[in-house]
């Protein structure tokens, strides 16, 4: 069993910044939808998850190290928002049907 609900070992594995870049997101996600708007969500998980994966992610120095950083956080956001979604709505156009 598991001794914490999250901890700092927890978050340097991929599920661990996916269910934390999922929790934030959703729990700050009316705030920002309410000033900017649906599309925006996914650049906000972006940025929440590359912050993340800045902080606790280690996958080198140097140019290497942030280019893979960034490719991370790329498959966080994806994972943490539904890989569906992402890539059946690329452009956050969501369509009603009657």
């Amino acid at each position: 069993m598991f001794d914490d609900l999250m901890s700092t070992e927890t978050l340097t594995t991929f599920i661990g910044l996916v269910a934390a870049t999922s929790l934030i997101v959703q729990f700050t996600k009316s705030i920002i939808k309410r000033q900017f708007g649906d599309a925006f969500i996914r650049f906000y998980a972006f940025i929440v998850a590359l912050i993340l994966t800045f902080i606790f992610g280690d996958t080198g120095q140097g140019l290497q190290g942030v280019i893979l950083k960034i490719i991370n956080a790329m498959i966080i956001t994806t994972s943490a928002m539904g890989g569906y979604e992402v890539l059946s709505d690329p452009m956050a156009q969501k369509v009603k049907r009657v």
